[in-house]
């Protein structure tokens, strides 16, 4: 009778490892799925000393200067109503409390000083001044080290630059800003 209970629950053990394994999470099948649609993908990443960077230079990003492994984003280029993805990953060795960071694209009639300004007290809100969501295109959620957001959107069909920025207190005053260049 031992043996086979010990046999009983040995085979149990092994049909939950083959039924556990082998399949895709949730996750992969997303990422899995993203990969395969077609989308233009970019993956920024956001630094502890404020600034949009890039693991590796690619078709459509204008890029600076070094900045510590990473290579500085000046720029994206897109065409009007072309769908893009963009990734955000906050690298810190800070608490997110200090050094979070967003991607937030205004519409080309943004004023992005006032937007930034008012952004400030709107913590409750990830840095986003309610009264002036209608100025967002799209944004990511603010996020602390090691955390990631994607987000889809449609470029907008008027050709011109429309500024990104990140509104965690002090980025964007910092130089955490960067231009989606239509054309």
């Amino acid at each position: 009778m031992k043996n086979v209970i010990l046999s009983s629950l040995l085979l149990s053990m092994v049909f939950l490892l083959v039924a556990c394994g082998g399949e895709d999470t949730t996750e992969q099948a997303q990422e899995t799925a993203a990969a395969d649609d077609g989308v233009r993908t970019i993956e920024v990443i956001g630094t502890d000393d404020m600034r949009f960077v890039v693991a590796e230079a690619q078709d459509g990003l204008v890029t600076g200067g070094a900045a510590g492994q990473y290579i500085q984003l000046e720029s994206i280029e897109a065409s009007p109503g072309e769908e893009i993805r963009i990734t955000l990953r906050t690298v810190s060795n800070l608490p997110a409390s200090a050094m979070s960071h967003n991607l937030a694209v205004l519409t080309l009639d943004a004023d992005t000083e006032a937007f930034a300004r008012a952004s400030l007290q709107a913590r409750d809100n990830d840095y986003i001044a309610p009264e002036y969501e209608d100025w967002v295109i799209a944004t990511t959620a603010m996020l602390g080290d090691g955390e990631s957001d994607t987000i889809t959107f449609t470029v907008p069909d008027e050709t011109g630059e429309y500024d990104y920025i990140c509104t965690f207190p002090g980025h964007f005053s910092g130089g955490m800003v960067g231009t989606l260049i239509v054309n």
